[in-house]
């Protein structure tokens, strides 16, 4: 691993790296805040949501102060493979190819080569983490927004005992019901909607859900809300199955990282307390 760049922040250290990943087959970057001590420390994993590169929870968030306070790591990847060769949608949409992985395992060329973003996220970095890092491996967390919201939802539910917490701002909670989640899974995955229920956290929480209390915070006046997001699928099917899910709404919120920073606290704050043990 190479460190591109280092702050002081909070009593703890920011820090951004660049690794050659196995899963991705390229270049990728990540950032990784580490609180004031020695550790091992607790991890939150923090997946962005679309167009976004690591930076942008790590310079919008305002997460580090909170993570200092509770004495969390976080560790915030990029959204999509990048570098030469790596393929991208040729009509220049920002919904499909870089900044845009979703969070999935692509099966279909020309994504398959490069777009892993589920093991990735799931398997490469966080063994990669716990092998640099003095993070407790036993207490991971994970979090993020919109498409990285989805992301996290998938990933808990798929490894609740890896992902022990999980928490989301305005997630897409049923991709296979809306235009994003449809024109990325078709893309991705092929064009059985079959396929796609491996990465629907509506469907994922029908079939299995966690022994986890999830955290959905969303803002109402979300211009995305009623036609991507949908957060009452998830928490309608939450409830039939069992699954704890707290689904807050903030009036006069959009889906910037205003609203993320203004709530960033209690999402760690939250996995603290999942966590604590």
């Amino acid at each position: 691993m190479e460190e591109i760049s280092r702050a002081k922040s909070f009593g703890g250290v920011q820090s951004v790296w660049r690794a050659q990943s196995v899963k991705l087959r390229s270049p990728t970057r990540f950032g990784v805040f580490l609180p004031p001590g020695e550790g091992p420390f607790p991890a939150l994993f923090w997946l962005s949501g679309l167009t976004c590169t690591e930076d942008n929870f790590i310079a919008k968030a305002g997460a580090q102060r909170a993570a200092a306070e509770h004495g969390f790591a976080i560790i915030a990847p990029d959204t999509s493979p990048r570098g030469e060769g790596v393929a991208t949608d040729p009509a220049g949409a920002w919904d499909l190819g870089l900044g845009a992985g979703f969070y999935v395992d692509a099966t279909e060329a020309p994504w398959a080569a490069h777009y892993q973003m589920y093991s990735f996220v799931t398997e490469e970095l966080p063994t990669l983490i716990a092998g640099s890092f003095p993070v407790d491996p036993a207490r991971f967390g994970i979090f993020g927004h919109s498409m990285g919201g989805h992301g996290a939802l998938v990933a808990h539910l798929r490894h609740p005992t890896k992902f022990r917490s999980c928490s989301a701002f305005a997630p897409i909670v049923a991709p296979s019901q809306v235009p994003w989640g449809r024109n990325a899974f078709s893309a991705y995955l092929g064009e059985n909607p079959a396929h796609w229920a491996e990465y629907d956290a509506t469907a994922l929480v029908r079939r299995a859900p966690s022994a986890a209390h999830v955290l959905i915070d969303q803002g109402a006046a979300d211009q995305f809300l009623e036609r991507e997001l949908r957060p009452d699928l998830f928490a309608q099917e939450a409830v039939i199955a069992g699954q704890q899910v707290t689904l807050r709404r903030h009036e006069g919120y959009d889906h910037s990282y205003f609203f993320i920073a203004s709530f960033i606290d209690d999402h760690i704050a939250w996995h603290a307390a999942a966590l604590r043990d």
